[in-house]
């Protein structure tokens, strides 16, 4: 039987350590190399890291991702690899000289698969579909190739293409199957959200079956700043049913060994391929690449088929890489969390530990008048089950002393949220004090809820670095709590945490409930206008009360510049409150 062996690798890169990555990648060969591999894929923009975002605007970056990619072709013996750089030109890049820098807007610029084979560049694929919405700036740097090689490899013929390019039904996927392509490698750079994994899949088996070739979709793992990588990758047979899935959010090597013979049958009894336009058969390039005779002992490779995981579950998984990787790509050893007795905190210091180690995680509890014995004791217990260290500094007297300092100022004036936000920010410069003298990140605990509304206070539960729950909403904070008491005897949470009435605890007796609609009432308004662009009279249309609609609109509205100033927040919906969504300060506009 006509086999071909291939790997596709899930590493996890830093963005613009490229002496790390090409240790990474050279290491990954080695291990493909061990597997006795035809071809090894790595994911897109493999060398730099992804998204490298303004990096790619110096040129000394360039060159030195062309000085990688070098160093990887040498380290490449005996067996092939698709290896995703920044390219200068729409085919192979003249080997750079040891010191040659092209002066910026000199060339322009790929987001290019390098083909190599046993020491040689055999050619480059750039990519060809530059997605431009949502957290992606890729027409800001790149331009669009027009170059279609096929690869004969083996007996086997390969196409390479990168992430978005096979999401378009008449693209390059296409163009190159019917060119003869029997095997497509693409290489991504995927970043997670809520549902896309199934998304994601489905759309591959669709792509696999109309164009009756293997479909291997390579994908990287890990976090960069607000984005998280799922990893997830996926090998398809020619009629779209998944024969290899990688391991989610985490680094993998996925190995399989591919019957082509099965995929040479189907293409004959289907009859004659559909002709290419004349415009793209004048795009394909055919390159022959070789490598050393096959073993004559290579046992047959199983590849594993991952389980996909519940999306909770999905999600759970995200928060925790994702804090993990920004907490140790950026130099920080320890954080530590402003712990206030509720679930948002909670829900963070649990994902804290998990992250980095309860040795890693200190817990600030900072008591005001009108924090109740219920938070005290909540605390306390969260504190001994995750048996994380927890400081206590009451703020009363530095309250007062703030309030005695305003008193002639604030004469005749009856108290508000100023007075509320003063514990806030009292707060907030301890947590900053302790990070400025400790060296430790400061993680904060807002959710989607209040962010998208203005329920939190510049300068004080806002102050911080990292916000791990920024995209999670108060309902499904509630929800992953659950999830995560749900593993091992003890439940990390104290149950009273879960089932309390959410409260900031700023004023006697106080509830969320005083200020917002219910979250059960909030978070589907908050989706229907922040993630879907629902205008007012649709979400009213939905069955929700008008007054409450036009309400939680103007506070999403109003409360703009406020999310600006927040700390950057880890992505796990379709729309989050960075990169996603950017809207104007000031703004005339009057959605409600």
């Amino acid at each position: 039987m006509h086999t071909f062996r291939i790997a596709m690798v899930q590493m996890n890169p830093t963005v613009g350590d490229l002496d790390g990555n090409v240790r990474q990648i050279t290491a990954w060969l080695r291990e493909a190399k061990k597997a006795k591999v035809d071809l090894v894929a790595f994911p897109e923009l493999a060398i730099t890291g992804y998204p490298p975002e303004d990096l790619l605007l110096k040129p000394r970056f360039i060159a030195d991702n062309r000085r990688a990619l070098q160093e990887i072709v040498r380290h490449c013996r005996g067996l092939a690899a698709v290896v995703g750089y920044v390219s200068q030109n729409d085919g192979i890049d003249p080997k750079p000289a040891r010191s040659s820098v092209v002066p910026a807007g000199s060339h322009e610029l790929y987001n290019a698969a390098a083909f190599i084979a046993d020491q040689k560049l055999i050619t480059t694929y750039c990519k060809w579909y530059l997605p431009n919405y949502g957290v992606f700036d890729e027409s800001r740097y790149f331009h669009p190739g027009r170059r279609l090689p096929l690869i004969r490899l083996r007996r086997t013929v390969i196409g390479v293409n990168i992430c978005e390019d096979v999401w378009v039904p008449e693209g390059p996927t296409r163009f190159q199957a019917a060119a003869g392509a029997e095997v497509i490698v693409n290489i991504n750079a995927s970043p997670f959200h809520l549902g896309k994994s199934r998304v994601r899949e489905q759309m591959l088996a669709t792509r696999a079956r109309e164009n009756g070739v293997v479909l291997t979709y390579t994908n990287v793992v890990g976090g960069q700043d607000e984005l998280v990588f799922d990893g997830n990758s996926v090998i398809l047979d020619h009629q779209g049913e998944v024969i290899a899935r990688g391991k989610a959010f985490e680094e993998d090597l996925i190995v399989a060994d591919l019957n082509m013979e099965a995929v040479a049958r189907a293409r004959r009894t289907q009859g004659q391929k559909k002709l290419l336009p004349r415009r793209i058969a004048a795009v394909v390039e055919i390159c022959v690449a070789s490598l050393p005779a096959i073993p004559k002992v290579r046992a047959r490779a199983v590849p594993d088929l991952v389980a996909a995981l519940d999306p909770l579950e999905e999600v759970y998984r995200a928060l925790t890489l994702g804090v993990r990787d920004y907490v140790r790509k950026n130099g920080f050893t320890r954080v530590m969390i402003g712990l206030s007795g509720g679930v948002d905190s909670a829900l963070t210091a649990v994902l804290a530990v998990d992250a980095l180690g309860a040795e890693n995680v200190l817990g600030l509890f900072m008591p005001s008048p009108y924090t109740s014995q219920d938070s005290y004791a909540d605390v306390a217990e969260l504190g001994k089950r995750l048996a994380i260290s927890v400081r206590t500094i009451p703020i009363t007297r530095l309250f007062d002393t703030y309030r005695q300092s305003l008193a002639e100022t604030f004469e005749d004036r009856v108290a508000d949220t100023t007075e509320e936000n003063l514990q806030a920010r009292i707060r907030g410069n301890l947590l900053m004090a302790f990070s400025n003298k400790f060296g430790h990140l400061v993680l904060t605990t807002g959710n989607k809820s209040e962010m998208s509304v203005g329920y939190a206070t510049l300068y004080g539960d806002m102050a911080g670095g990292f916000a791990a729950i920024k995209d999670v909403p108060k309902t499904m904070v509630y929800d992953l709590a659950k999830l995560r008491n749900r593993r091992g005897t003890t439940p990390a949470i104290p149950k009273r945490t879960l089932n309390r009435p959410p409260t900031a605890e700023l004023r006697p007796n106080q509830k969320d409930e005083d200020s917002l609609p219910p979250y059960e009432v909030l978070d589907p308004i908050l989706q229907a206008y922040v993630e879907e662009d629902r205008s007012l009279e649709e979400i009213v249309e939905a069955g929700y009360d008008r007054t409450t609609v036009a309400r939680v609109i103007a506070l999403v509205d109003s409360s703009e510049h406020k999310r600006r100033q927040a700390p950057l927040g880890i992505k796990i919906t379709h729309r989050a409150l960075g990169k996603d969504r950017r809207m104007p300060i000031t703004n005339g506009y009057c959605n409600s």
